[in-house]
């Protein structure tokens, strides 16, 4: 088995080690208001019921959306979005509206009031399922209600962020049988 040589590494850029997952589109809307978000960063926190923790930065415009409506759509989008994932990351939906700047297609959810849009492969209905680490922490724990996926591709090419502009293509996909 291979040893590697090893040197100090800032502890702040280790993200790049520990992602990459999809890089997704966040949808959210309270009232009138909507909004879509780049999220590069969230983790499964359990299969059933289904749920997913993530980081919404207090600054960020959705997360006062998605705070007092308890809901939102996680969206995965293909490569072939990426330049419009990484411009809707780079720009703030309380100055523009980013459907429209983007030309964003989407129809309305069947559990949430939050859009799922068209062009992404797929659409995860969430329901907030915790708020206890949202006020020390910025942390939500959704529940996915809804999930649809397209059907095909199999295995979609999605992006990954992996920190400072820097992005990862999904690769090749295959199984390594368990030993039961």
């Amino acid at each position: 088995m291979k040893k590697y040589n090893k040197k100090t590494f800032p502890v702040e850029e280790v993200r790049r080690f520990l992602e990459p997952s999809p890089t997704v589109l966040l949808t959210s809307k309270y009232k009138e208001e909507q909004n879509v978000m780049t999220m590069g960063w969230y983790t499964i926190m359990e299969f059933v019921p289904s749920l997913i923790g993530c980081m919404i930065s207090g600054g960020n415009h959705s997360f006062e959306l998605i705070k007092k409506s308890k809901e939102c759509v996680i969206n995965i989008p293909t490569i072939e979005l990426s330049k419009t994932v990484v411009e809707i990351g780079n720009c703030n939906g309380s100055e523009i509206d980013k459907f429209e700047k983007f030309d964003l297609e989407y129809e309305s959810g069947n559990i949430v009031k939050a859009p799922l849009l068209t062009n992404c492969y797929a659409n995860f209905e969430c329901k907030l399922y915790d708020d206890k680490l949202i006020k020390n922490y910025n942390f939500f724990i959704f529940e996915i209600v809804k999930a649809r996926v397209a059907t095909s591709p199999k295995y979609p090419k999605t992006i990954q962020y992996r920190g400072d502009s820097h992005f990862v293509e999904s690769g090749k996909n295959f199984i390594i049988p368990s030993l039961k």
